[in-house]
């Protein structure tokens, strides 16, 4: 087995990184819920959207900030947590969220 930042090599096969994410404006007050294989990327594509004042509905509420996520080995099942997430109350995303970011700190760091 080979590992790398990106990457899990088991006997000729390659495995990815998928991550479900949840992000919010700097007044927590607004949720967007996706999936990507590639966060750092992604933060920087949702940050661009903003600054260029783009017609997207993160652009629109101005969400930026990460304040949860999770990572998937096979994409099926980061999109199918993505839909599951996205069914939720706001309550329970809230909660989920305090489960391991209990005072919904930005979290972008992680990805600079």
């Amino acid at each position: 087995m080979i590992k790398n930042r990106k990457y899990i090599i088991l006997r000729n096969y390659v495995f990815h990184s998928y991550y479900v994410y949840i992000l919010t404006n700097k007044y927590r007050s607004t949720f967007y819920i996706g999936v990507t294989n590639n966060l750092k990327l992604r933060l920087e594509q949702h940050k661009d959207n903003l600054e260029n004042e783009n017609k997207t509905f993160a652009s629109k509420y101005g969400i930026e900030f990460l304040v949860y996520y999770e990572k998937f080995v096979w994409i099926q099942e980061a999109i199918s947590r993505e839909k599951e997430l996205k069914k939720w109350r706001r309550e329970k995303k809230i909660t989920l969220i305090q489960s391991s970011n209990s005072n919904l700190e930005f979290l972008n760091y992680h990805f600079e």
